[in-house]
């Protein structure tokens, strides 16, 4: 299954982020990883169930992704 950071969007509700968590267990992924710095958090979800969460107003979803920078 794919990884996907879930954030609260600037001024949605706390209480948005605790039904994406319940959105994504019900829709059969796993949470990952919780954020204590940003509201939000990783979860490993099927893509084709993907829609469900970006419908959110309150929420925004990026597949997680490996970045490389030179030096």
């Amino acid at each position: 299954m794919p990884i996907f950071n879930i954030t609260l969007k600037k001024d949605a509700p706390p209480e948005e982020l605790e039904k994406a968590k319940s959105q994504v267990v019900e829709g059969g992924g796993v949470i990952k990883h919780e954020y204590t710095l940003i509201k939000g958090f990783t979860a490993e979800f099927p893509a084709d169930n993907i829609q469900t969460l970006e419908s959110s107003e309150h929420v925004h979803v990026e597949q997680d992704a490996e970045f490389k920078t030179q030096v």
